[in-house]
């Protein structure tokens, strides 16, 4: 049986912070005057930075996890030791703030979420397209064209399509989960009941969904709920609930995909008052009626455990944790894309890029740039997949083209999460793609979108006044936002 793989979000903590990436040295001294790397007189592109040390400073991830694993081949190659410092993305997003701030480069390579690091610090990353272009560095910037294009635009641009700030590093994706072995068993009660093919599939709505998860409440004692969600009072909620917002039509922001892959400082006024947002969050409301009520206790770690552990029969949760389904439930998990609403289907995608803070030296720089080259690049995403370690889900194409990547999309697989391979590829879809507002302040907005959400579902707000509420604060924090980025 294939061993476990990590998946996706918090999974991870704790087990590589300070651990073996540490162990190649301790982290630069803050207090020491500067100096740039030694660049050495060589025709090898990859050694003329050796003997030089890079800090990366991570979230807690399951690509971060495989890379500290294996790091001794980029060292091999390049000469160059890293450290890597893996935090919850709070207290990283504080730590590179600051770092920034301060005019230094403790941490040379970021981990740069798009929405916490990348929308309000993307002044302080360096524009990747000219480390890519300059003839002594490896890379080319024909190359960034490999990557899964709407994965690009949201990791790595931000108020410019003419700028590349950070390269796609992870991809996490919600998608539908459910228990194919449940859905075998019970398909034709459940077809003649409900009148519809309950076998999730490209038409199935929400409306479906919805009904499906009643079905399973109401007729089998085979799980305990039809549905659960991650609808803790946390990001997980919102990222819960946008996927049925954007699926009705509804959204943050006007033009929200063009904010969500592009990103913007003033995305104008909060769209959430609107009848399609309000209708949204009815429907979610309903939703949540019908699920399990564990639900309002759980983030996607929680779901994720309630799903394996055969509490519930299906769930929207990031890609990422199929390694987890499969290592637990082998060959009786489904994965497809997200249900359709009144408008498209709509499937968060959670992923970030991986940059060079601009406070770095020239050849600083450049040794930089090899990392974050390299740790991109198409055979070290090929051996994260299949890491022991834990490992992501490729963000270049052409490793999904790889001969043995394709097979894995099939059971038995050694890449467990490649089963998961059809679904994500339309949810990469950019008519499928659901991308949350890429600007500075998306964090107090995400706080206060969650907030109103959980006094919706404990019945403190009705879904008008839970969007309207909503929608007020968002236009207060944005329009502070505007204020000082004038």
């Amino acid at each position: 049986m294939t061993k476990p793989r990590l998946s996706r979000r918090r999974l991870l903590r704790g087990a590589v912070a300070g651990g073996a990436a540490l162990a190649a040295g301790g982290l630069l001294g803050g207090c020491t005057a500067r100096q740039d790397a030694r660049r050495l007189a060589t025709d090898d592109r990859w050694r003329q930075f050796a003997g030089t040390t890079l800090n990366f400073i991570s979230e807690n991830t399951a690509p971060t996890a495989a890379i500290a694993a294996d790091l001794a081949p980029f060292t091999e190659l390049t000469g160059i030791r890293v450290n890597i410092v893996t935090l919850e993305l709070s207290a990283l997003v504080q730590k590179v703030a600051l770092d920034l701030a301060s005019g230094q480069a403790q941490y040379q390579v970021i981990y740069a979420d798009p929405y916490q690091v990348l929308a309000p610090y993307s002044k302080g990353l360096v524009d990747l397209r000219e480390l890519a272009a300059d003839p002594t560095l490896p890379g080319e910037v024909a190359d960034f064209a490999d990557f899964v294009p709407v994965q690009l635009d949201a990791t790595g641009r931000f108020g410019t399509e003419d700028k590349v700030f950070a390269l796609p590093y992870d991809s996490p994706t919600m998608i539908w989960q459910y228990r194919a072995d449940l859905f075998d068993k019970h398909h034709d009660r459940m077809a003649a009941d409900l009148g519809f093919d309950p076998t999730p599939g490209d038409d199935t709505t929400w409306e479906q969904y919805l009904a499906i998860a009643r079905w399973f409440n109401d007729n089998t004692d085979d799980v305990r709920y039809g549905t659960g969600h991650q609808a803790k009072q946390h990001d997980s909620l919102m990222c819960d609930f946008s996927n049925v917002l954007w699926a009705h039509g509804g959204d943050y922001f006007a033009n929200g995909f063009e904010v969500g892959r592009i990103g913007a400082v003033e995305p104008g006024r909060c769209l959430l008052a609107e009848d399609r947002a309000i209708e949204a969050a009815a429907f979610y409301q309903r939703l949540l009626s019908v699920a399990d009520p564990a639900s309002r206790t759980w983030d996607w770690d929680g779901l994720g455990a309630a799903f394996r552990a055969g509490r519930i029969a299906m769930c929207p949760n990031w890609h990422e944790y199929a390694a987890n389904n499969e290592a637990v439930l082998p060959g009786r998990v489904g994965y497809a894309r997200l249900p359709r609403g009144p408008r498209r289907s709509a499937n968060i995608f959670g992923g970030t890029g991986i940059g060079i803070s601009a406070n770095t030296l020239p050849n600083e720089r450049g040794a930089a740039w090899l990392f974050v080259n390299w740790a991109t690049a198409r055979d070290v995403q090929l051996r994260n997949l299949q890491s022991e370690a834990g490992g992501g889900t490729p963000t270049r194409t052409s490793v999904y083209e790889l001969p043995e990547v394709r097979a894995a999309e099939q059971r038995p697989s050694a890449m467990p999460n490649m089963l998961t391979a059809g679904a994500v590829r339309q949810a990469w879809k950019p008519e499928n793609a659901g991308l949350r507002p890429k600007i500075p302040m998306w964090n107090e907005c995400d706080t206060a979108i969650y907030t109103q959400l959980s006094r919706m579902l404990v019945g403190d707000a009705t879904p008008e006044e839970a969007m309207r509420e909503t929608a007020e604060r968002i236009d207060r924090i944005t329009a502070r936002g505007w204020v000082a980025a004038g």
